[in-house]
């Protein structure tokens, strides 16, 4: 019995003694370089670490000195100056999953996990201190420098590091999220299979300040319950559509409420300045909205996109299922003003403006404005009826060089005038009267030209025609059809007129002087992009003191 006491005895001696020898060796150069090749020899991993620690102190933790960690044939994953594994009695059972991992002073860069790979540990809580995180490819793609946190449990799951349950807290120097950069950033939030909560979020946003709090569920609708932006000063490359672009790919975007205030956004050719917003109740799928009970305010310094721009712009709208109810727009625009008030309906997709008012323009005409106004109008916007229009000193000016004009001083008013119908720009409906001081078109000069029309289903009348040329007075009606072929029926009488003020019109010089009295009577055709003249079919007739002539125009030409 002696010898059977000693023999164990010395046995476990022995295995004390081994033990020891691998447990100092272990924490030599020597024993972490066997153990790394040991690790990268037996599994789909290839590990690197130059030194093991760990101290009686503090018996639960064994410390990494320079870890490195990642698939076979890959680059690593984990890079790190130290890991600190804080084990638990779980491991007995699980080697993998400790009690905390700690990594200090490195880089996790998910870009190179291989697809569909599950990372082998666990922990009951991963501590980040000082980090740096690549994730490009996952549903948030970010990248994140000097990284403080952690996650409580630590579960990684295939194309999921974050795991399907957790709570996380953590801090960045720098983040860049969705391509949008910010400073001292600080994230909150829990995770539950695939549903990403998140209770606070603040960051340095563009030399501004971002809060708030929202959620993403696992199809990739955000819920923002609030956002908060102060003093934003954002500059990017990409244009206004493409600015907002990843608004519109997102399944859906539900916002609670949006407070913007003092911002400025610009791009390469558009800017907002001095932007206050206010948001609420109001969801975003695609290229439409969802909203019972929403409402947008809005006022800025300037909002400029290419050759558009308006200051001072302040808008109020309201959302319902039903559509959009506008209690207030107005802005400066072109040295002018620009009032109205209205709504937008849904189901028809018409804009109805109760009011617009404008006044003061000095607006140019855009050299496109005739191909413009030829466009059909976004699948959103089927109608345009302005009820009430008032008009009050407004220049208007055409610098084409075919024909160009200009009117000072406009002043107009119309009524229930249906400005588009079926996506296409016209005047479909209504009436309206126009005049203004002085008016040049295409170097005749008049004074006090007035038009008064009204429009219907098949024709615009031109009931009223009138202007001073010289030291007379040209008066005259038409009719225009609305068919696509736009029949075109012209009157024109003219009192003490210049023989040639037809000239700069279209008709052949007059080899007549002085004053005339006049008798225009033509029909023609204004279709979409082609020509008036070829059209034009109609006579002259033309008195002066001592003369008159008559002339006959046939497809353009006089016979």
């Amino acid at each position: 019995m002696k010898f059977i006491g000693k023999f164990f005895l010395t046995l476990l001696l022995l295995v004390l003694f081994c033990l020891v020898v691998a447990y100092v060796l272990l924490q030599t150069q020597w024993g972490a370089g066997w153990f790394s090749r040991w690790v990268s020899d037996k599994t789909e991993y290839h590990l690197s670490v130059s030194k093991i620690e760990h101290n009686f102190s503090s018996p639960a933790h064994v410390i990494l000195n320079d870890f490195s960690f990642g698939h076979d044939g890959q680059p690593a994953v984990v890079v790190a100056k130290r890991v600190d594994l804080g084990m638990a009695l779980l491991q007995f059972s699980d080697p993998l999953h400790f009690n905390s991992i700690e990594l200090r002073n490195g880089a996790v860069n998910l870009a190179n996990l291989t697809p569909n790979n599950v990372l082998p540990l666990q922990s009951n809580r991963l501590q980040l201190t000082n980090m740096r995180i690549d994730s490009p490819y996952s549903a948030l793609p970010l990248q994140a420098e000097q990284v403080n946190g952690g996650l409580m449990p630590w579960k990684p799951a295939a194309n999921d590091m974050l795991g399907a349950d957790t709570r996380f807290q953590m801090s960045a120097g720098k983040l860049t999220l969705n391509g949008v950069p910010g400073e001292n950033v600080l994230l909150q939030g829990s995770v539950d299979h695939g549903r990403m909560l998140f209770s606070n979020v603040g960051a340095d946003l563009a030399r501004g300040s971002l809060t708030g709090d929202g959620e993403r569920d696992a199809q990739g609708n955000w819920k923002i319950s609030n956002l908060r932006l102060n003093d934003i000063r954002l500059q990017t490359g990409q244009s206004l559509s493409g600015f907002l672009q990843p608004l519109r790919e997102l399944p859906s975007v539900q916002i609670g409420r949006l407070d913007m205030t003092d911002a400025r956004l610009q791009g390469p050719d558009w800017a907002v300045t001095d932007l206050d917003l206010t948001l609420k109740n109001i969801t975003w799928r695609g290229d439409d909205w969802q909203s019972d009970g929403g409402s947008l305010a809005l006022n800025a310094g300037n909002f400029i996109n290419g050759g558009f721009e308006l200051n001072d712009p302040i808008v109020d709208l309201d959302f319902t299922p039903q559509g959009i109810a506008l209690s207030q727009f107005s802005s400066r625009w072109v040295n002018g003003v620009i009032r109205a008030s209205g709504g937008w309906t849904r189901a028809d997709k018409r804009l109805t403006l109760d009011e617009l008012a404008v006044a003061g323009l000095e607006y140019t005409l855009p050299q496109n404005w005739r191909d413009r106004w030829q466009e059909s109008l976004p699948d959103w916007l089927d109608s345009v009826l302005v009820k009430k229009l008032a008009s009050n000193r407004n220049l208007i000016i055409d610098i084409n060089p075919d024909f160009p004009f200009q009117m000072t001083a406009v002043d107009g008013n119309g009524e229930n005038l249906l400005l588009a119908r079926q996506h296409q720009w016209g005047v479909w409906a209504g009436t309206a009267s126009f005049n203004a001081a002085q008016a040049t078109f295409n170097r005749t000069d008049l004074r006090h030209p007035s038009l008064a029309l009204n429009a219907d289903d098949q024709h615009i009348q031109v009931t009223e025609l009138s202007a001073f040329s010289g030291n007379g007075l040209l008066e005259g009606t038409a009719t225009l059809g609305q068919q696509p072929a736009r029949p075109l029926q012209l009157d024109l009488k003219g009192q003490a007129v210049p023989v040639n003020v037809l000239h700069n019109w279209g008709w052949p010089t007059l080899p007549l002087n002085g004053d005339s009295n006049l008798q225009l009577r033509l029909t023609g055709a204004l279709p979409a992009h082609a020509p008036l003249r070829p059209t034009v079919n109609g006579s002259l007739e033309v008195t002066t003191d001592t003369q008159s002539t008559q002339q006959m125009m046939r497809a353009g030409e006089v016979q």
